[in-house]
Formats: C-alpha cells, structure tokens, sequence
C-alpha cells in the first residue's frame, strides 16, 4: 500500500531517516513537523492517509495532536521510545512501535492502518503493531 503520511518528529535525524524509507517504500510525506502547533496545523491545513506520531515532542507530548486526529477520523499510530504502558489508557489502541524499530515494521503497521482506516483503527493486538 502508499499513501500520504504524517509524520510528527521532534528528532531531525529520526525525522528524515523515517522520511526517507517512507518515501522509498512508496509513500508520499507530509511534514515533518517537530512541534504540537506545527502538527496541528497540519491536521487542520493539509490532507493525508494515515499519521505517526512520537510521543515526547521537546518536553511536550503530542496527545492533542492525537485527539485532532482522532477528531477528524484520521488512523495514526505513536513511534515512541515509551512503553505501551506509559501512554494513557485512551490512547493505547494506537500504540505502535516502540524506537529503535525496523522500517518493515512500520510498513506492515502504515499498511495495517489503512486497511483498517473505514474501522476504528488497527487495535494494538494486530502483529504489525506488537513489533
């Protein structure tokens, strides 16, 4: 599967090696953006697929991004170095991988999500978000 991803980094190095592989892997990048505002206005001015979103932007977290997108119907999933367990339980659903992570991975979780976009999204249970 392609398709337009978000991606929600504060890292630039992490931020352009995702870029990169999603780009090489078929998708079209939205972004980066490394802040909760610069995020935000992204949900609201641009159009995409799926997002990703890491936790932890520069001491801020990125949950009201997450509860734009979920506004919105947008399926996105947290590429964090948090464990599951350290992100809020109505959040969890959407936990993803958890950094360092393996690019395939995260293509079999995009491709998950977008399959399951119709849905209420991929449950964390699905193998591809376990990784």
């Amino acid at each position: 599967m392609s398709g337009r991803v978000l991606i929600v980094e504060d890292e630039s190095l992490v931020a352009m090696l995702v870029e990169d592989c999603l780009v090489d892997m078929g998708y079209e990048v939205v972004g980066p953006a490394g802040t909760v505002d610069a995020a935000l206005g992204l949900v609201e001015q641009t159009t995409f697929d799926v997002a990703v979103l890491d936790v932890n932007l520069a001491g801020t977290q990125s949950f009201p991004v997450a509860e734009a997108l979920e506004a919105r119907g947008i399926p996105y999933l947290f590429l964090t170095g948090y464990d599951k367990f350290s992100i809020p339980e109505s959040f969890r659903h959407r936990y993803g991988l958890q950094k360092p992570f393996r690019m395939r991975a995260l293509k079999d979780a995009l491709d998950t999500l977008q399959r399951d976009r119709s849905g209420a999204g991929a449950p964390a249970e699905q193998p591809a978000l376990r990784q």
